[in-house]
């Protein structure tokens, strides 16, 4: 392995020898880029931790039809509606083999979080349920949320959390914002991930590389 990545703040020894659902690590990219010039672009940043930001996207988009309904007549705009869909399918998608009905939640550290507006959003327009770590328990290598009809295993987590915040007894031990345990499921194959612990080994803030359009 590459003394870089194992220099990384994010690279997760913990991951060692894990094999992750499906083989994918990413499944989800948040990619910024920047227009240079006509046909000119470069990448700004590579986010594959906890990407953020697209509530914001498919809701200005929302408003721009609003307010300039002639501007989408008049010229040939793709659609992004579709989006929460797209990504709910795909993350079904890499649930445990066998599993016809995946159940798929999205993991939130709480109102306080300054994304929080995108997790209550993305988790409304998939049709999903939002929870915290408290919400979530681990039990004979599963995870369960706790519900009023009782505890409902979860086969997909779309976390909204960092690595060190995600299990107690794995990373940060003060954390309350995780899953005791949760690690230890996933290492098994119990639950997906989304994205995978140590993705932020991929992570870059710098102009990276150029693209033509």
């Amino acid at each position: 392995m590459p003394a870089s990545i194992l220099a990384n703040s994010q690279y997760r020894p913990e991951m060692f020898g894990v094999d992750v659902p499906k083989g994918i690590y990413a499944h989800i990219a948040g990619i910024d880029l920047v227009r240079t010039g006509e046909n000119d672009f470069y990448v700004l940043e590579d986010n594959l931790r906890t990407p953020s930001g697209v509530s914001y996207m498919l809701e200005n988009r929302k408003m721009m039809m609003r307010l300039f309904p002639e501007l989408f007549r008049s010229h040939a705009i793709a659609p992004v509606e579709h989006y929460p869909q797209v990504l709910l399918n795909n993350l079904r998608s890499v649930a445990q083999n066998g599993v016809q009905e995946p159940t798929v939640v999205l993991l939130t550290p709480g109102a306080y979080n300054s994304a929080y507006f995108e997790h209550a959003f993305i988790a409304q327009q998939m049709g999903i349920e939002l929870v915290e770590g408290q919400d979530l328990f681990v039990r004979n290598n599963a995870v369960y949320m706790r519900t009023t009809e009782g505890p409902k295993r979860v086969d997909v987590i779309y976390r909204r959390i960092d690595d060190d915040f995600i299990d107690p007894l794995s990373f940060r031990p003060d954390s309350m914002l995780g899953v005791p345990g949760l690690l230890s499921v996933y290492r098994n194959g119990g639950v997906t991930l989304a994205n995978a612990v140590g993705t932020g080994v991929l992570m870059t803030r710098i102009l990276t590389s150029t693209c033509r359009r």
